[in-house]
């Protein structure tokens, strides 16, 4: 962030195997970085690092604006198919604070599917997930991503009916996360109005949270 007119956030993107994790950082990104496709096992076994363009036209201060540059690390998925939490949980660690260990991170995106219900066992391992990656302010720097919206909208449901309907275990995630979740169509997220308008979500939640950023030490024990 030495460049006063550019500014860089901080993202990494959690969840389960299938959810589209790799999909949406591509569609923050505007890019292909990540291998995204169906498949019986789990597709991503490591965590690697994408890096968007300069984007204008997202964001202003003090009257001027400001170049965006997105940094997205994906990750497994958590159940795997091949790897255990412990791995899982030591991969991501690590790359955290590999990448993000000196500029801190600005906001984790647990990426849920918007076409299937979440179900109570399943929010209290992401939570404890999360936890055990983040520390005890997790909440502060964790946001919903809810992917396939489309999905949800081809069974005649808006984002208003959809959390009228939704779970009470979906309710009770995001009202811990204070309410910060985004829907995601990532079919038309590759399309640069909805990237736009998703960028100036996250960006949102970000002044929210005062441009806070989670500072991750590599732990060696």
């Amino acid at each position: 962030m030495a460049d006063t007119n550019e500014m860089t956030i901080n993202l990494v993107v959690l969840g389960k195997t299938q959810t589209g994790k790799s999909a949406a950082g591509n569609s923050l990104l505007g890019s292909s970085d990540f291998e995204s496709r169906r498949s019986p096992s789990s597709v991503t076994t490591s965590c690697s690092l994408g890096r968007s363009c300069r984007i204008l036209g997202i964001m202003r201060r003090n009257g001027c604006e400001l170049a965006l540059r997105v940094r997205v690390l994906d990750t497994p998925g958590y159940p795997h198919s091949a790897l255990s939490k412990e791995q899982v949980i030591s991969t991501v660690r690590s790359a955290l604070a590999h990448h993000f260990g000196e500029e801190g991170l600005h906001l984790a995106l647990l990426v849920l599917r918007a076409d299937l219900p979440l179900c109570a066992d399943e929010s209290d391992d992401a939570v404890q997930f999360i936890q055990e990656l983040l520390g005890p302010t997790w909440k502060d720097f964790t946001a919903v991503l809810l992917t396939h919206a489309d999905k949800a909208e081809e069974a005649g449901c808006s984002e208003e009916t959809y959390l009228h309907s939704a779970s009470s275990t979906l309710l009770s995630l995001l009202s811990l996360v204070q309410h910060k979740y985004i829907f995601l169509d990532n079919q038309r997220s590759i399309i640069k109005e909805e990237r736009t308008t998703v960028l100036r979500k996250l960006l949102n939640f970000i002044r929210q949270n005062n441009y806070q950023v989670l500072l991750l030490k590599h732990s060696k024990e």
